[in-house]
């Protein structure tokens, strides 16, 4: 694929199924938790992107075996029981938050170690103070050698003692989910007290329901007062199946509402561990169909004209974007707000928005928690004839949520009228993307 891609949009209404891969989130958790387990894990259904696979290198550097078989789409953990024979190493997190947070933690475990760590440009900038000052609080030695409180740095590892361990988890619930998962392995019981509030509460229901699965005894949801008993190690698991990624849903549980028919989304259901399946009670609100049945959603539009309307993002804020890219096809304005963490995630998610869709003629009313954009048709399609291209600022999820408004035949002849600049940064979380877009699109041709 090249620098820019042309999207295709749908003549045709969308009909067909789409195998949404593995989530991420609870990929690279289940990574970690298996690492610190005694035996072998086998992860079934996986997803192999940038962010998982730099998981599973950096755990290889240190040491523990990962088998990995993509056509199989499993990664089998050999965990030794919290015990790292590599006590010096070279780590690299590129732009992975889960990697970046997680493996911080995870290493102030052992005590002897020195690790060197470093990250892309964009990682370098992203919120990571939270976590290393409680760490550093509870012995570790921390060197920076840019900018304090940033990649890179060196930790000095003394492993961990229990108590209280307070943390500012404000900026992102990684920084609290990675002291979650270290904590069951400290010298003695924890007692982990979150100092204000945090975000994206479901990734940390997330990250408890899983750790006790691998065999944690925590009483409390991660988000009060949270009390951890140590443990010897987290237990292996003979499989773990990985749900598929509600996010990436996000763009396929829209598509229909702004091309028209149905997409058919296998393994999603209601009960999932990934608080991200609660877009499809926005998309409800809006005036979308989704039913739940033998475990799938059937995403479908309705004869209804997608409303816009006021909605807080903060607990599924990985999600704003696919709501932001398609308000300018709904009627009425769309507040989106809770959002200004989504400010130093891979780029200022917020302000990435605000100007792309700017660039498409929306008038869009910017604050520091909020994005109101007033659609305007008319402007988009003075626009779509100049074939505007997309700036992706290196961020997965700018260009799958504008893949998907492409997707709308803006001009009524089919000719593609959006250009998005840098399709590969999907890599990092959906590499595939736009393949299973234009599968789409061909399968509702022929249908």
């Amino acid at each position: 694929m090249s620098g820019h891609l042309q999207i295709q949009p749908f003549s045709k209404q969308v009909q067909g199924s789409i195998q949404i891969p593995g989530s991420k989130s609870l990929t690279n958790r289940a990574l970690i938790l298996a690492a610190l387990a005694n035996g072998k894990t086998l992860l079934e259904g996986c997803l192999f992107s940038e962010d998982t696979e730099i998981m599973s290198d950096a755990l290889s550097r240190l040491g523990i075996k990962v088998e990995r078989d993509k056509e199989k789409r499993t990664i089998e953990v050999t965990g030794n029981g919290a015990n790292f024979k590599v006590k010096e190493a070279e780590l690299f997190v590129g732009n992975a938050g889960t990697a970046a947070r997680f493996l911080t933690a995870m290493l102030c475990l052992f005590a002897g170690g020195t690790y060197h760590l470093d990250g892309t440009p964009a990682m370098r900038k992203r919120p990571m103070q939270g976590l290393l000052l409680t760490l550093r609080k509870l012995g570790a030695q921390i060197t920076f050698h840019e900018e304090e409180g940033h990649f890179p740095f060196t930790l000095e590892t003394m492993g961990l003692p229990g108590g209280i361990w307070d943390v500012d988890a404000s900026q992102s619930s990684q920084i609290l989910s990675a002291l979650l998962i270290a904590a069951p392995l400290a010298r003695e019981a924890v007692q982990l007290k979150l100092t204000g509030e945090t975000v994206s509460k479901p990734f940390v229901k997330m990250t408890v329901d899983m750790m006790k699965d691998f065999g944690a005894k925590i009483s409390g949801d991660g988000l009060s007062t949270t009390i951890i008993e140590p443990i010897e190690s987290y237990a292996a698991k003979a499989s773990l199946q990985i749900e598929p990624d509600a996010t990436a849903a996000s763009y396929f549980m829209m598509l229909p509402g702004l091309v028209g028919g149905h997409v058919k989304l296998p393994g999603l259901n209601q009960t999932m561990l990934q608080g991200d399946i609660g877009f499809e009670a926005v998309l409800r609100e809006i005036g979308m169909n989704l039913e739940f049945s033998n475990g799938s959603m059937m995403s479908s539009s309705t004869k209804l004209k997608l409303q816009g309307g006021n909605f807080d993002f903060n607990p599924i804020s990985d999600t704003f974007l696919t709501m932001a890219a398609a308000a300018p096809l709904l009627k009425g304005p769309t507040h989106i707000y809770g959002i200004a963490h989504t400010r130093k995630q891979e780029t200022d998610r917020v302000h990435a928005m605000a100007t792309e869709l700017r660039k498409l003629g929306q008038r869009v009313d910017e604050t520091e928690d909020s994005l109101r954009i007033i659609p305007d048709l008319d402007a988009l399609k003075v626009r779509a004839v100049k074939k505007p291209e997309i700036e992706t600022y290196s961020d997965h999820r700018v260009a799958m949520s504008f893949g998907i408004l492409g997707s709308y035949d803006l001009l009524g002849d089919g000719s593609p009228w959006l250009k998005i600049l840098d399709p590969n940064c999907c890599a990092k979380t959906f590499p595939d993307f736009f393949v299973k877009l234009k599968a789409l699109l061909q399968a509702s041709l022929h249908s």
